[in-house]
């Protein structure tokens, strides 16, 4: 029988024999493409979304406090519009919020704002990260421990760090008075202890309230196809998935290593609408992806759970949590996920 005879197979069951050959031969491809469509039911009107682009950073961006964002773990929230929040008055949030996390540490102490605690916070803005004028502009906050011997005047490390920001949040923006600045998408990276505390103080402060942000597999897929559409300069990462198996006693997990470039080759080769993604190219790149595996290893992953996409973009986790490895896709991976920020919201 000849190797990429679909005749008799499903979409999830049909593959070659050498990956990188399945994904840029011509033949053999056409076949396979034109068996998936045949035996995919597909909406009549599949969802469509743009390809992220390279970054719309303004000029007057930091560029430190922008690669200080990459590389780093973020563990994903939604967060409602803010009620009387001023950009003006950083300075005295940063007081404020030292004084409520010291009290909260030091529960029955009499705690006053201005007193030398052993930490700082720091509120600041990180300008040009927006995807309009009209979105809110994103800031961060920083826990930073403070020496505790008098003549060292340096700060000491991190401790805890979140951001919030807005990218393309326009129909958020459209439901809204002016008294409230939207900003539902917030990162954060940190003992989970100072999450807690931090989210009570801004949900006392401006009337706000934060929800944890997982993303389903649905999305995941989304990310995978979206990210893989991306044109990088060079690749620092395999694109890699992780699928979880439901057994008892303990749950099995799945993990395909696949080289960028034969990705991008397979995303290519499914592709049909220039500079944007749609809901059959999705299914039509995932089903390829399980027809291989299933092949090689006779699992149909289509009976799991996608739990974790890595790519050279970015990676993320179906608990929520975000790795943003490349700046110049920055601005298009928080513009998705403030799209979930909002529908979470809403």
């Amino acid at each position: 029988m000849d190797p990429y005879d679909t005749s008799e197979l499903t979409p999830r069951q049909s593959t070659s024999s050498s990956l990188k050959d399945y994904f840029i031969g011509a033949t053999p491809l056409q076949k396979r493409l034109e068996s998936v469509r045949k035996q995919t039911t597909f909406v009549l009107t599949p969802p469509r979304k743009k390809i992220p682009q390279c970054s719309q950073l303004q000029e007057d961006v930091d560029p430190q406090k922008v690669a200080f964002l990459l590389h780093k773990q973020w563990t994903l929230y939604s967060l409602t519009p803010l009620y009387k929040f001023s950009y003006t008055n950083l300075k005295e949030y940063s007081r404020l919020l030292s004084a409520f996390i010291t009290a909260e540490k030091q529960k029955g102490l009499a705690v006053e704002v201005g007193e030398d605690f052993n930490i700082k916070v720091i509120f600041s803005p990180l300008l040009g990260v927006k995807g309009t004028e009209r979105d809110s502009e994103a800031f961060l906050v920083q826990i930073l421990s403070k020496s505790q011997l008098p003549s060292q005047n340096t700060e000491g490390k991190v401790l805890w760090t979140g951001w919030f920001c807005c990218i393309f949040g326009d129909s958020l923006l459209e439901t809204v008075s002016k008294d409230f600045t939207c900003l539902p998408l917030f990162l954060a990276n940190g003992a989970e202890s100072n999450t807690a505390i931090i989210g009570t103080w801004f949900q006392k402060t401006f009337d706000c309230y934060f929800s944890p942000l997982p993303i389903n597999a649905f999305n995941l897929s989304w990310m995978a196809a979206m990210w893989t559409a991306c044109k990088m300069d060079h690749y620092v990462a395999t694109t890699e998935f992780l699928w979880s198996v439901p057994c008892s006693p303990q749950s099995l997990d799945i993990s395909f290593a696949i080289h960028p470039e034969d990705a991008k080759a397979l995303w290519d080769s499914v592709h049909k609408t220039p500079g944007e993604v749609t809901q059959e190219e999705v299914d039509l790149f995932m089903d390829c992806l399980y027809s291989h595996f299933h092949r090689h290893f006779k699992i149909h992953l289509s009976a799991t759970r996608l739990v974790r996409v890595s790519t050279s973009v970015a990676s993320a986790h179906t608990d929520g949590k975000i790795k943003i490895l490349c700046q110049k896709y920055l601005i298009g991976v928080l513009a998705y996920l403030t799209e979930l920020a909002i529908f979470q919201i809403e």
